[in-house]
Parts: structure tokens; C-alpha cells; sequence
């Protein structure tokens, strides 16, 4: 019997070790963790389209073994604008950042206009943020307005 209201607490093991990046926007939780690379040494656990009393539905990576650097944190904000990331040592939370989207992302996302110039040349991509929740970003050099379901990682 699944359960898919706020009635049941869902729950997923306690890392000893690792990173946490929670509230990330549904459906973003493997695009997160191709961002991020899986674990060398550890499990990554993943939950997709969790029940959330905050975001109604959510996605969320624990990740044993690794605490993800500032500059990952970052190019998170893409895929989870209202994301957290906890840092886990000994199964206590150590250290808790909140993600924040910048207004404008380079070097993250592929333009999905097969005309725009970042798929033929060698330039960074930028896009800036048009609107943060759910993101939409439009693209510097073509001007195509992209939804957060179109979003290809380079």
C-alpha cells in the first residue's frame, strides 16, 4: 500500500559520513548528481519526487563519503534553487548551507537552440535569470527563454 500524502514520514537511512542536498526542485535528483559526479567511495542514495510540507514534492541526494565544494554547491542552485546541502560527520549535521540562485549562470547548462552559437562555438554558455521558482532562464546569446524541464547539463 503507497502512501503518497502528508499522513506517512518518509525515511531514508542516516549517513555517518557525507552530504545531504535536500529540497531540490522534483525530478532534478539525477541531473544533480551527473552534476555532481557519484561518489568514488560510498553510497549515493537518491529519492525523487519525495513529499515535502514546504515544496509539495521534492527530490533529495545523500551522498556517503564526500562533502561537495563551494563551486558544486553553486552550480546546484540550477537544478534546486531552494535547496540545502548539510555536511554529515559522525550522523550529526556539522555545517548547513543554503543554496542560492545568482542571476547569472555560465559554464552549467547546454542551450537547447540547435542555431545558438554555444553549439558551434567554443564559448561558455551564460544565461540569466528570468525567474527563480520554478527557475527560467533565458540564454545571453540567443535570447530563447528555457524552462527548468528543458535544462541539459554540459
Amino acid at each position: 500500500m503507497s502512501d503518497s500524502g502528508p499522513r506517512r514520514q518518509q525515511q531514508v537511512a542516516a549517513l555517518r559520513h557525507g552530504t545531504v542536498v535536500d529540497h531540490l526542485s522534483p525530478g532534478m535528483a539525477l541531473k544533480a548528481l551527473e552534476l555532481i559526479g557519484v561518489p568514488q567511495e560510498g553510497a549515493a542514495l537518491i529519492g525523487v519526487n519525495l513529499y515535502s510540507e514546504k515544496m509539495n514534492r521534492k527530490d533529495i541526494l545523500k551522498l556517503e563519503n564526500l562533502e561537495l565544494t563551494d563551486d558544486q554547491i553553486e552550480r546546484l542552485a540550477v537544478l534546486g534553487p531552494n535547496a540545502s546541502v548539510c555536511f554529515i560527520r559522525e550522523y550529526e549535521v556539522v555545517r548547513k548551507v543554503r543554496v542560492t540562485l545568482p542571476d547569472r549562470i555560465a559554464g552549467v547548462l547546454r542551450c537547447p537552440n540547435p542555431n545558438c552559437i554555444t553549439n558551434h562555438d567554443r564559448l561558455e554558455t551564460r544565461f540569466d535569470v528570468e525567474k527563480k521558482s520554478p527557475t527560467t532562464v533565458r540564454c545571453h546569446y540567443c535570447e530563447r527563454l528555457i524552462a527548468e524541464s528543458e535544462f541539459t547539463l554540459l
